[in-house]
């Protein structure tokens, strides 16, 4: 979908690089299965939902946008065993990563988010996280 706000495109892009970043630094999982998650959220309203204990990427992503209620509501996290964080910071821009625990996710996502003052809106750890 497309973002309209300029503050919210650049958040986008940077926050999709540092969550590539993150994706690439994954901890293996010691399970032999997988819980996947995801955050969704809505740039032009702030709405956010989540979804946990999925079976794969894809069905988190699909059952978050379908629970987030806004029009251009988007995935912009999924993790597995783990945890994800969405932060915005007051200028509008918006960050996202995840990781292993709860806390490495909150850190991540305000990392990334451009601005000062992000604080995180949402947060959902999977079953088997850390």
């Amino acid at each position: 979908m497309k973002l309209t706000n300029t503050v919210a495109r650049t958040a986008a892009i940077t926050a999709i690089a540092a969550g590539a970043v993150a994706m690439a630094a994954a901890p293996a999982s010691a399970n032999s299965y997988d819980n996947w998650g995801a955050i969704a959220i809505s740039i032009d309203t702030g709405a956010t939902a989540y979804a946990i204990d999925y079976g794969s990427a894809g069905a988190a992503e699909s059952a978050a946008v379908g629970s987030c209620g806004q029009y251009d509501c988007q995935a912009v996290v999924n993790f597995a065993n783990g945890c994800g964080a969405v932060a915005q910071a007051p200028n509008g821009a918006w960050g996202w990563a995840y990781a292993a625990d709860r806390a490495g996710a909150e850190a991540s996502a305000i990392g990334a988010t451009p601005g000062a003052g992000a604080r995180i809106i949402t947060w959902a750890c999977t079953t088997g996280h850390l």
